[in-house]
């Protein structure tokens, strides 16, 4: 309706690929302008002297948070030199979360949006294995007392991404912090312009 409507003049999005392009279509087809901002990685660099503690806390938190179902969502934690030494330290602040239904006490994160997405997601988890990655902490189906139907996926901790790997190029929008690691912050800010 946005897309089509006389007094619309523009149309703003974001979100996935194959939706943006068709806003992106049918939006300059009736006259409007259009921006569409689509497939997002966002990546957090962590150096090795940054304060272990509170970096921790806000990757899990920006990787985790709305079971990483946002625009924001970091999906992507680049450590550099040293830093790699805390990937089981990551493992271990997002094993800590509490996934359940939304609307229970205690919950870190809720279900994905559907079912669809659940599959989706795994899929990319799946394919990130064939491709060489390393699941360090598996949130593929999560038992949740009182929900056994739910759209649930845990906190899920991906290591050895390559910039090649599916899991890397798409964007994931789910409980999946992707990890790369390499030497120097040059190089981090290097995989993150690519």
């Amino acid at each position: 309706a946005l897309c089509t409507h006389p007094e619309v003049k523009a149309v703003s999005f974001v979100g996935s690929c194959h939706v943006g392009e068709h806003v992106y279509k049918l939006a300059s087809e009736h006259g409007k302008r259009a921006q569409c901002m689509m497939g997002a990685k966002n990546h957090a660099v962590i150096m090795p002297d940054a304060s272990k503690e509170q970096s921790l806390n806000a990757l899990v938190g920006a990787g985790f948070g709305a079971a990483g179902q946002r625009c924001m969502a970091t999906s992507v934690a680049v450590l550099v030199g040293a830093a790699k030494d805390w990937i089981p330290d990551i493992v271990e602040k997002a094993r800590s979360l509490q996934v359940n239904a939304g609307t229970e006490a205690g919950a870190d994160l809720g279900p994905v949006i559907s079912a669809q997405a659940k599959q989706r997601i795994e899929s990319l988890i799946d394919k990130s294995v064939k491709e060489g990655a390393k699941v360090e902490l598996d949130g593929r189906n999560p038992k949740i007392p009182g929900y056994p139907k739910g759209n649930f996926i845990a906190p899920t901790v991906i290591s050895g991404v390559k910039p090649e790997h599916e899991v890397y190029r798409t964007e994931v929008f789910g409980p999946v912090l992707q990890v790369v690691t390499v030497d120097t912050l040059d190089e981090a800010i290097a995989v993150i312009n690519a």
